[in-house]
């Protein structure tokens, strides 16, 4: 029997059958409907007041973001400088919200942001594949907590989703969450392998079922990512789940957002359909690495009319 955080819907996890029953009794998505009502919201027209305030808001909700094989703790250094203090230049910029690395990395990343708010992010559980024993994969988050990680990013088993052993996969989520401590848990998906609209909500209640603080949607490291449509289908899940259990949980689009424009599209889909109360960073995130040199040069052109040169913000 599968464990998590008491709530309204926690008998449905009692066994794989009644958790199986559970999921595939969610109403089915009309990826028509989705699509178009993301696309409707993305048109909405922001007023420059408006518009100075999201972008201050998406950079506050912003993960700013090094995976790669070739990082170095001068690298992790200098983007943890950046996520305190994103322009030098302008103070009354916010920080971002985190920095996001591998495990080997936190103990840098936590140095680099020490007396700030910026948390440290760690993606653990054999990213971005997941393809470990699950021993491998609680030693990799248990090794991140112990140096400093506040925020840890799983992968589940897509695997053993599309397979439909939904238990394992929620044994896995609970397992994970216990051995994150007091770290916040993020759940990542990986929305492009999961094929279709009713998996990425059966993935979303799964998640939010088994104590997920944040459902993401993806690594970053496929061909298909973070999108409108697959974001309002987990916002309106975590709306959804908080109606019917009163536990409140967060949304993390990543991948492929790289635009001012694209984040406040994100911005209204939030508001749209969770409500004010996930307009915060401690219940939304941008997971980015190339988006905040973006939101800065827009918000240094509201200030000053003029886009900077493009040496204004610096190349990570």
């Amino acid at each position: 029997m599968s464990t998590a955080a008491p709530h309204a819907l926690a008998d449905v996890t009692a066994s794989d059958s009644t958790l199986r029953r559970f999921l595939h009794g969610l109403p089915g998505v009309d990826a028509v409907g989705l699509e178009a009502r993301a696309a409707s919201l993305g048109t909405r027209s922001i007023k420059t007041t408006a518009k100075a305030y999201a972008i201050d808001l998406a950079i506050s909700m912003v993960d700013l973001t090094t995976l790669e094989g070739a990082d170095t703790p001068g690298k992790v250094r200098a983007l943890g400088a950046k996520a305190v203090r994103p322009d030098p230049i302008d103070r009354t910029t916010p920080s971002t919200a985190a920095v996001c690395v591998y495990p080997d990395m936190v103990a840098t990343a936590k140095t680099a942001v020490a007396g700030s708010s910026v948390k440290v992010a760690s993606v653990a559980t054999a990213f971005p594949a997941g393809r470990a024993p699950l021993s491998v994969k609680l030693a990799d988050v248990r090794e991140a907590v112990a140096a400093g990680a506040d925020e840890i990013d799983m992968v589940i088993d897509r695997g053993a989703f599309l397979a439909g052993h939904y238990l394992k996969v929620h044994e896995e989520i609970v397992a994970v969450k216990e051995a994150c401590g007091a770290a916040r848990l993020k759940v990542i998906f990986e929305t492009g392998e999961l094929s279709t609209y009713d998996n990425i909500r059966r993935a979303s209640w799964l998640g939010m079922l088994a104590g997920a603080d944040f459902i993401k949607t993806s690594t970053g490291k496929v061909a298909v990512n973070a999108t409108p449509a697959n974001t309002l289908l987990m916002l309106e899940a975590v709306r959804d789940f908080r109606a019917q259990t009163g536990v409140q949980v967060g949304v993390k689009p990543a991948g492929g957002i790289r635009t001012s424009k694209d984040a406040i599209k994100f911005l209204v889909l939030v508001n749209e359909t969770a409500g004010e109360d996930w307009l915060d960073n401690h219940w939304f995130r941008f997971g980015a690495s190339s988006l905040l040199n973006d939101l800065l040069m827009q918000r240094q052109k509201l200030a000053t009319g003029r886009y900077s040169g493009p040496d204004y913000v610096t190349v990570d």
